[in-house]
């Protein structure tokens, strides 16, 4: 049976008994999740000052969320947490895990409305730094300009596959009376356990798609609304989550972060008299993007020509104008003439985007250097990262799958909620026998009947995981372009990485480390999967974990390496391929032997000839570097 790190304790009890004693003896600490917290500033962490009003504090927030039992399990952390994670802090059990955490304070702290382009931007680098080591990201952010970052770091953060969660509150933390808790407890949740990979708002038991939320209320814990989109998860006795709503990333490429944003936008709300010399003096250069609010469903005067040439005029020279709503809900159309006659002067139709996220949608198409005028006026109207509503051109019925119905008669059941409830427990297996036989159209089928192709089965296993073990290269091209996540764990906590690498299909690995996988284990677990496939010449699977990205320096806990063992056990075409693809044999394991001491003292001509070949290589290509 395979332990929680992924070792095959009965592998390794043939190769390496002491080891395997020594894993099986101890005792492994609860799952977890890492969660980096970038704290920006904002009332969330705000103390009460002599004068009774709310200040920023440098490392207030952490040292006392250190003493509140909901944020941090004491007792737990002095007994699991090691030296280096010192800093962390750890939640309570929840969904039989736990939520690690560290924060991350800005110096100085900023009142969210004192935010700048450029501070997106160090959000966005910082996530991206940080990215590899985290299972997901929370931004405590001040609730003023909180829509605005949201909907910036959506378009910054290109091919995102984890979490980032907005959040704050109307009253401090550590007041008696505040909303901060819930709001970040929720947030710590969603990010450690849940695989959303968007940037989203919590918000008064409510997950928000970032770009779609305004703040709405000043007053009151409910803040923010999403005016045109529901929730994508809703925090009540039991949390629902519409996986369907979820948007996700269709490209196949690692995630990236883009920060480099075009500050040469604005917004211009159209009011009854608005006068001519008002919109052009707003459209000069060196402005080269406007959102433009209209009334209602996306209208203006048509009844003035002079106003509809400036706007003609300013488009014809490569100024890109937005046309949104004012009105908080609904959308723009270009039913009437009053709209229709905004769309003629090149006015670009923004469907029922906030103006949040038509702006920041602007400054990041504008600031695509080599991307041509004509592309950045298709990427304006293309829905990007979920910020517009897609109106189909046509109604089409698709009727469901017969499986579904005949299922559904055969246990009388009829009721909406119950199809649904059986169409969620039937789809994640349906999609997984697909996924088996590389059946795309029947995957693709699924999907088109409101099928969630990142759902899991009973053994928490997707269609990726199940594509990826069986190589099928055609079908995990799909699931990705669909937005499958490369990031999900099965109930053993292994990703589709991971079953890809114990079949050896590279060109599967390959595919997935590109979209942003990484390898999951544990290094004390991983090391030992190299040395076994070291003592044993198991190349395919030493190529395998090479390909992931795996340090092939790996140290067990004699500080063994897979070279150490390759030597010690006489496996030359191990040695072979260790040493061709960057294996140290200078490093000494826990009794100050190197991998050519150990040939040596077995008087391993061959291998020794090996490694002294490779030195002598090196120490050319070195002198000639030089």
């Amino acid at each position: 049976m395979a332990d929680t790190d992924g070792v095959n304790k009965k592998h390794v009890s043939q190769k390496h008994p002491l080891l395997a004693k020594s894993l099986i003896d101890s005792s492994e600490p609860e799952p977890t999740s890492r969660v980096l917290v970038i704290y920006t500033g904002g009332t969330i962490g705000m103390k009460t000052n002599d004068s009774g009003v709310y200040e920023p504090k440098e490392d207030f927030l952490v040292n006392k969320l250190r003493t509140l039992p909901m944020f941090h399990d004491n007792a737990y952390a002095d007994e699991n947490l090691g030296e280096d994670e010192g800093d962390f802090l750890i939640m309570p059990h929840q969904r039989g895990r736990r939520v690690m955490y560290r924060i991350l304070e800005y110096k100085p702290l900023l009142d969210s409305s004192n935010m700048m382009m450029t501070d997106w931007g160090k959000i966005a680098s910082d996530i991206h730094e940080h990215y590899d080591c985290y299972d997901g990201f929370v931004v405590l952010h001040g609730t003023d300009t909180m829509a605005y970052t949201a909907s910036a770091l959506s378009f910054m953060c290109e091919n995102l596959g984890k979490p980032i969660i907005l959040t704050g509150s109307q009253i401090p933390i550590f007041e008696v009376r505040s909303d901060g808790r819930d709001n970040f407890l929720s947030s710590l949740i969603f990010a450690g356990l849940y695989t959303i990979p968007e940037v989203l708002v919590c918000f008064d038991n409510k997950i928000l798609r970032g770009n779609r939320t305004i703040k709405n209320d000043a007053g009151s814990f409910a803040a923010f609304i999403s005016p045109n989109l529901p929730p994508i998860a809703t925090l009540e006795i039991h949390i629902q989550v519409d996986w369907s709503a979820v948007f996700r990333s269709t490209g196949t490429e690692k995630f990236r972060v883009h920060t480099n944003m075009c500050q040469n936008v604005g917004l211009l709300r159209m009011f009854p008299g608005i006068t001519t010399q008002t919109v052009r003096a707003f459209l000069q250069p060196p402005m080269q993007g406007v959102v433009l609010q209209t009334y209602g469903a996306g209208n203006a005067p048509d009844n003035r020509p002079d106003l509809l040439s400036v706007l003609k005029e300013a488009s014809n020279i490569g100024v890109i104008i937005l046309n949104i709503t004012q009105c908080t809900k609904g959308c723009v159309m270009t039913s009437y003439a009053t709209g229709k006659a905004l769309e003629d002067a090149g006015v670009i139709c923004g469907g029922d985007m906030t103006p949040e996220a038509a702006l920041t949608k602007l400054s990041y198409v504008l600031s695509k250097e080599t991307w041509t005028l004509d592309k950045k006026r298709k990427f304006v109207k293309r829905n990007l990262r979920g910020e517009l509503t897609v109106v189909a051109k046509e109604n089409i019925t698709i009727l469901d799958f017969e499986l579904i119905e005949s299922v559904a008669r055969a246990l009388s059941v009829s009721s909406t909620e119950e199809v649904k409830k059986l169409r969620d427990a039937l789809y994640p297996s349906l999609m997984c026998a697909a996924a088996q036989t590389g059946d795309n159209q029947a995957l693709e089928k699924l999907r088109e009947l409101g099928g969630n192709l990142s759902s899991h089965n009973q053994d928490g296993r997707t269609a990726l995981h199940v594509a990826s073990r069986e190589g099928h290269v055609s079908t995990v091209q799909y699931l990705l372009h669909q937005g499958a996540s490369v990031h999900l764990k099965d109930s053993n906590g292994f990703t589709p990485l991971h079953d890809a690498i114990m079949r050896k299909h590279i060109s599967i690995i390959r595919l997935l480390v590109k979209t942003g996988a990484i390898l999951t284990l544990k290094p004390i677990a991983l090391a030992m999967e190299l040395c076994c496939a070291a003592a044993s010449e198991d190349i395919e699977t030493l190529q395998a974990y090479r390909t992931a990205g795996a340090n092939l320096n790996e140290c067990d806990y004699d500080k063994r390496t897979p070279l150490h063992v390759a030597v010690d056990t006489g496996c030359e075409r191990s040695v072979h391929f260790l040493l061709d693809n960057g294996a140290s044999w200078s490093l000494e394991d826990i009794f100050g032997n190197t991998a050519i001491d150990c040939a040596k003292k077995r008087n391993f001509t061959e291998i020794i000839e090996l490694i002294e070949a490779k030195q002598r290589e090196l120490s050319v290509n070195e002198n000639g570097t030089q």
